[in-house]
């Protein structure tokens, strides 16, 4: 198996985000790289969504906002 085709930088952050040694990265398979990229951006992705449910959560839907007027 011959190592993948990274940038040492990019093996470097890579290595870093996923928390793995740096020569495991290097031979790991690549389909199992994009698995664990895939997790990663899910993770990610769900931290981000989190933070901005909170903001969307103190909106109090009866308050009027959605333009009806009484």
């Amino acid at each position: 198996m011959r190592p993948l085709p990274l940038s040492p930088e990019t093996a470097q952050k890579l290595a870093k985000q996923l928390n793995i040694p740096l020569e495991h990265l290097m031979h790991m398979p690549q389909h199992i790289l994009m698995q664990k990229l895939a997790e990663l951006a899910k993770t990610a992705k769900e931290e981000q969504t989190d933070g901005h449910s909170a903001d969307k959560a103190d909106v109090d839907p009866n308050s009027g906002a959605s333009g009806e007027r009484s």
